[in-house]
């Protein structure tokens, strides 16, 4: 991983503004991200587990990343076959 771990959650962190985003980068380079419904409160809109942030190394694989996780964030958007999953 080229970027340090507070650099790319700060990247992924702030793509999701004015909503807030929670990243965190366990020590084998797995990664979960939480986007929460508003900035308010801590309902989740969507939670993603088991990221592999091992190959996260620059703007192409985080825009990989980031672009179907706002897709998320409208239900319409997006087709059911996916693996990121939008939280209850």
């Amino acid at each position: 991983m080229f970027l340090s771990a507070l650099e790319l959650r700060n990247i992924i962190e702030s793509s999701f503004l004015p909503k807030r985003c929670q990243c965190t980068l366990a020590p084998d380079l797995s990664m979960t991200v939480k986007i929460f419904a508003d900035g308010q409160t801590d309902q989740l809109d969507v939670l993603v587990t088991g990221i592999d942030a091992s190959g996260l190394n620059g703007c192409r694989e985080i825009n990989e990343l980031i672009g179907p996780l706002r897709l998320r964030q409208h239900p319409m958007a997006f087709e059911p076959r996916h693996k990121v999953g939008r939280a209850l």
